[in-house]
């Protein structure tokens, strides 16, 4: 979401666009259940959060828990879910009430604020492959009274409205590596989001951010990294920036079973890194 848009303002409205998500129901009908839900910006890493935070971890927001939301310390990190005892219908409920609490109100099957500006968006796509995961989102959105538009543009308009942080939503990777560092002030810190090309295209400016990652660039330790790399995931979560989408756990590779392969895997690896460990039996 792009928080420069008012729309896109209040945290509550935020979360409730992302209730409105089903992915139990897109990854066993569009992709066979092949993908993981996004539980944390650093998914399927030692850096994701854990439970509830401790330690240096808990010492790193402490400073600014007037400033942040009270999730980060008493909720784990958790994508809303359909899978039973949890359900489509309860999460819209759930999202209704939020919507409610920040000012929006059904008036002729249509969302609107107290001044009577209706919540509409567009979202825009670079691939026509998205469409089929965003219409029945939109679809979804519908049933609270917003209106979520869709369209696949040209790449080259696309790259120059991305850089100029002309969207209302977007689909976009925060790619991650095993020792985060200066990348991180360009996703993420307030001096990036008035900048030009960053990519920081949601418009954070958030002191607790800002102080998360330069601990994370300027850490000493291990652990240091770790537990910063852990603050930040909480407080980028429970902002709810995004609407929490999927990975991939595994590589896809079929073979001829004439090879042998090492027992032990490193922790990341590229198929073709895989491949050059392999030798014929």
């Amino acid at each position: 979401m792009n928080t420069r848009r008012p729309l896109f303002k209040d945290r509550r409205g935020r979360e409730a666009l992302g209730l409105a998500f089903d992915f139990e129901w897109t990854n066993s009908t569009l992709f066979f259940g092949q993908y993981t839900r996004c539980n944390s910006f650093f998914s399927n890493s030692p850096l994701a959060a854990q439970g509830l935070p401790t330690g240096l971890e808990l010492d790193y927001l402490t400073p600014f828990k007037g400033q942040l939301p009270g999730d980060v310390f008493t909720k784990p990190l958790i994508p809303p879910a359909t899978t039973p005892p949890g359900s489509l219908r309860g999460n819209l409920r759930q999202a209704k009430k939020l919507l409610a609490e920040a000012g929006w109100t059904i008036k002729n099957g249509v969302l609107v604020n107290r001044e009577g500006a209706a919540f509409n968006f567009d979202i825009m796509l670079v691939s026509p492959s998205f469409e089929r995961v965003i219409a029945p989102y939109a679809q979804n959105l519908a049933k609270l009274g917003i209106t979520a538009t869709y369209r696949t543009i040209d790449p080259a308009l696309y790259l120059r409205r991305i850089n100029s942080f002309d969207f209302d939503m977007t689909v976009n990777v925060f790619g991650q590596s095993q020792s985060p560092g200066n990348e991180q002030r360009d996703y993420w810190h307030s001096s990036t989001a008035d900048r030009e090309g960053s990519r920081n295209i949601i418009g954070i400016k958030n002191p607790a951010v800002d102080s998360l990652v330069d601990r994370i660039i300027y850490a000493e330790r291990q652990e240091e990294i770790t537990a910063a790399c852990r603050a930040l995931d909480r407080v980028l979560w429970h902002n709810h920036f995004v609407v929490p989408n999927w990975y991939l756990s595994r590589h896809r590779v079929a073979y001829w079973n004439i090879f042998a392969q090492p027992k032990t895997l490193p922790l990341y690896y590229s198929p073709d890194q895989a491949l050059m460990t392999w030798w014929l039996k």
